[in-house]
């Protein structure tokens, strides 16, 4: 496949275009399988500001297999700031060194994220699931919703909760223009059943204190926990995790995702009750649900290996004219 001459940018747009869900589900399924290859040292993080929070973090991963190609995903999170993360990525060969293509790392970010989320769905939730429960109408929620909706048809039902309630009902109105055959709610709080009636709990908030309790799961339940990558970060309490059978997207999660951190400080849960990896459940090498009763846990703090491969769709489906 020719490579153009010059370096191409590939802003948010361009990259919805070439990164339709359906597309970047099956490159992700299959090519997830043969990962291995590709190397992606634990991300840097740097604190700016102690008193913000706020953070840069570097990602790079490459791989010398056919298509050799190179990555370094750049991301800055403003927690204080609105939206508070912000991101580029920058494509090169692996054989040569040359500069490809500089992508909008944030839309980039935002598609892989999503599809990660409802491709481990696909494996973990119950099958027949019908409700979703949002936690968080941020930057990413859209695509969440979007992404588990054309995985799982079965779903007719999304709820959406936000620590604003006028971003809640923004994106539920959003959301219900968008998918007419769905029915999509509001909730001002996150207990009782609001969490029980939900068969999937997908959270992408930058919480650090437990929004999800363990108790309130219902039997069967998938737990997506997308929003932490710091120690001081969580989603659910120990419970929750305790519960489940948990799968990470990658062993960076047991380092960095406060959810896991502190389950291992507590002795909750052991680092050996993490089942697997998102590249072992695609691959066939971890079972995933085995039954109707269990609660499955996904914990994902972002893979370099997943932005490199979403960065090569993009790159070649622009090369071939798609989108």
């Amino acid at each position: 496949m020719a490579s153009p001459s010059t370096p191409v940018f590939l802003d948010a747009a361009k990259l919805t275009s070439l990164l339709p869900f359906p597309a970047l589900f099956t490159h992700l399924q299959s090519s997830l399988s043969s990962s291995s290859s590709i190397e992606s040292p634990l991300r840097h993080i740097h604190t700016i500001n102690p008193s913000s929070s706020s953070s840069l973090l570097l990602m790079p991963a490459w791989s010398l297999s056919s298509p050799p190609y190179l990555g370094v995903k750049l991301v800055t999170s403003f927690p204080l700031n609105s939206p508070s993360v912000h991101a580029t990525y920058n494509l090169f060969s692996a054989t040569s060194g040359a500069p490809l293509a500089t992508m909008d790392g944030t839309q980039l970010t935002l598609l892989r994220t999503a599809a990660v989320s409802a491709l481990a769905a696909s494996h973990l939730a119950r099958p027949g699931s019908r409700v979703l429960l949002l936690l968080g109408a941020g930057s990413l929620a859209p695509h969440l919703a979007r992404a588990h909706l054309r995985t799982l048809p079965s779903l007719r039902r999304v709820v959406v909760w936000n620590r604003t309630p006028d971003k809640a009902r923004l994106l539920a109105a959003r959301l219900a223009q968008e998918e007419e055959f769905i029915t999509v709610e509001v909730a001002t709080e996150i207990r009782g059943e609001v969490v029980g009636e939900a068969d999937i709990v997908c959270c992408a908030t930058g919480s650090e204190v437990a929004l999800v309790k363990g108790r309130e799961l219902k039997v069967g339940a998938h737990l997506d926990l997308v929003g932490s990558f710091k120690e001081g970060m969580r989603e659910c309490d120990g419970e929750a995790v305790r519960r489940g059978r948990v799968f990470v997207d990658s062993a960076a999660a047991m380092e960095e995702a406060g959810e896991l951190v502190a389950a291992f400080a507590s002795g909750e849960i052991g680092r050996g009750d993490v089942v697997g990896s998102l590249r072992e459940l695609v691959s066939g090498v971890v079972v995933g649900r085995t039954t109707e009763e269990e609660i499955t846990v996904f914990k994902s703090v972002g893979s370099a290996a997943v932005d490199l491969l979403a960065a090569q769709l993009a790159y070649e489906n622009f090369l071939r004219g798609e989108g």
